[in-house]
């Protein structure tokens, strides 16, 4: 088939990731069919319920009767409205209850009652109006019981919280719940209720070991559709370093081919024992594309545990503050100076902010990690047929450790031991539940950039419509101190990026605010970009900004953490 022609003037569909996150209210019947016929351009199907696959409950009406043969005379269970199955009278039905008492080839039955639903009221911070918060609103998601009398769930269910509460399956109780830590780069949360009550008769889940290809997983969770406890199943399809949507991260990922849809987040798979393997978390959204859902792995989550557990917070996943370059190019290795049994990938250039920044240099060859040799195009051995980006074993790493790197220098080969810290970007993917920083003076509101800043200016494709500068920035700027800030004239000015405040150079948005109110000059200058300047008279410029808060209603002329 040849390629498939596009509309002038409209940008090309390609595939996007989208978190399975806050779901709509489910819609009235008359409404049902007006959603059917929009399926295409939806992300989540929100108004199909998920049945059984027996072919006798497919069609409407009264079920097939099934024939009645001397080899089959007991009646099959009875389904219920909650998704179990009646007891029958006689011994026909064994499930096994753990993994130890199954015997070989009988599936056991998932901890479903672990499984919970998560309700949460979010109020987002208003980022264009950075004095000010938007709208409450109210999502559901999924959850499971862990060891400790903690709930996991994903973060980006929980972002930006006011409350949240969870019920068990069968229950009629909403318990309210703590947060306890948010890892935002790996997108799970971990909760807990104080109340007794909660935890009794619920039997926290077990985690498995890393599928492998082609093993069965079943998603168990509280998707849009019903209200009742969902189940789907599928197999692992592919393993891989994929891009974590909501912490713009790269971690290891699952790939299912397993329904998964809004209100799956935080739900978790389980494998063929009945131990869980990962949390679902997000969906791949394409016209091209169908149930291709994706998986946090036990790896990932256990970090997350003993992350929190080792250090009473959450800190992060550490990264090697480095860009690379593949060395497929036989010339270029030659042209660096490798030999034929040497392998590597080539740094292109160093975090100035990172620890690796005092040994690490430009066109060095990282030959090995922590004693694993990384091969020309970055990846390393993972499993028996398989090969992973070298960026695993980094995230294997909490913040901290100190990792051996072996790299290639001129021909000289150097050993270094590297502290591992935490990425510091100049444009931030996440607030973290911070509210936005701001300053204002003469009407003239200062603040910084972040993501959520550019989604809010400018909707969810701020990719081709934020200015060009903005988006260079945020792709290609390294920062050139742990506290320097990208900081913009959000208000009056548009988005000019504020270079300097008269004859000094600001670092962040606390910088620029302390020299204006400190400054006894007769008049005030920005210098803006593109040789942009802004001239204020200080004195008349302090007296109008109190007018300008009284008739905006803002409470203060500067955010709580710039008074400090």
């Amino acid at each position: 088939m040849g390629d498939t022609k596009r509309k002038r003037g409209r940008k090309p569909k390609t595939p996007t990731l989208e978190n399975l996150d806050f779901p709509p209210p489910p819609p009235t019947p008359a409404a049902a069919a007006t959603t059917a016929t929009d399926a295409a351009d939806v992300f989540s199907v929100g108004n199909v319920e998920i049945v059984d696959s027996n072919p006798q409950f497919r069609r409407s009406g009264r079920p097939k009767k099934l024939p009645k043969t001397s080899d089959a005379p007991r009646r099959l269970p009875r389904p219920l409205d909650n998704g179990d199955f009646a007891a029958p009278a006689t011994d026909a039905i064994v499930v096994a209850a753990t993994a130890a008492d199954a015997e070989p080839g009988l599936r056991v039955v998932p901890a479903m009652d672990a499984v919970v639903k998560v309700f949460c009221v979010h109020t987002e911070p208003n980022f264009s109006l950075p004095w000010q918060r938007k709208r409450q609103y109210s999502s559901s998601s999924s959850g499971f019981v862990i060891g400790g009398r903690r709930v996991l769930t994903n973060a980006h269910s929980v972002e930006h919280y006011t409350q949240v509460k969870l019920k068990k399956r069968g229950s009629d109780t909403k318990y309210l719940a703590t947060v306890l830590a948010i890892g935002t780069e790996c997108d799970i949360a971990m909760l807990t209720v104080d109340d007794n009550e909660f935890w009794q008769g619920v039997s926290p889940v077990e985690f498995g070991d890393l599928p492998a290809l082609q093993d069965a997983v079943t998603v168990v969770g509280y998707p849009i559709g019903g209200d009742t406890i969902s189940v789907t199943s599928g197999v692992v399809s592919r393993l891989e370093i994929l891009s974590y949507v909501h912490g713009s991260t790269e971690l290891l990922g699952l790939q299912i081919d397993a329904a998964i849809n809004s209100g799956n987040s935080g739900g978790p798979a389980f494998n063929d024992k009945g131990n869980c393997v990962g949390i679902a978390f997000q969906s791949l959204k394409h016209e091209d594309v169908e149930n291709i859902g994706y998986v946090i792995p036990t790896p990932v989550i256990m970090h997350f545990i003993q992350d929190y557990e080792k250090n009473g917070a959450y800190t992060g996943f550490p990264i090697l503050g480095v860009e690379w370059q593949k060395m497929e190019n036989p010339d270029l290795r030659k042209s660096m100076g490798m030999k034929p049994d040497q392998k590597g990938v080539r740094i292109r250039r160093v975090d100035p902010t990172a620890p690796e920044s005092q040994v690490l240099k430009p066109s060095d060859i990282i030959l090995s990690f922590d004693g694993v040799h990384i091969a020309n195009d970055g990846t390393v051995p993972f499993r028996h047929g398989e090969r992973i980006g070298f960026s695993y074993l980094i995230s294997q790493k909490y913040t901290g450790d100190k990792a051996a790197v072996r790299v290639l220098r001129d021909p000289e080969i150097l050993n270094f031991d590297i502290k591992l810290v935490t990425h510091k970007r100049l444009i931030p993917a996440h607030n973290r539940g911070r509210p936005p920083s701001y300053y204002i003076i003469a009407g003239f509101v200062f603040t910084t950039v972040s993501v959520p800043y550019l989604r809010s200016e400018y909707g969810k494709e701020y990719e081709y419509e934020a200015p060009v500068k903005l988006l260079d920035k945020l792709l290609h700027s390294l920062p050139q101190s742990p506290d320097e800030q990208l900081v913009v004239v959000s208000q009056v000015l548009l988005n000019l990026i504020v270079c300097a405040c008269g004859r000094y150079q600001h670092r962040n948005l606390k910088s620029l605010a302390s020299m204006v109110e400190s400054c006894t000059d007769e008049y005030l200058r920005f210098d803006l970009e593109y040789q942009q300047i802004v001239v204020l008279r200080t004195k008349t410029a302090k007296a109008a900004t109190l007018d300008i808060l009284a008739t905006h209603c803002i409470p203060s002329a500067m955010s709580d953490d710039l008074k400090t």
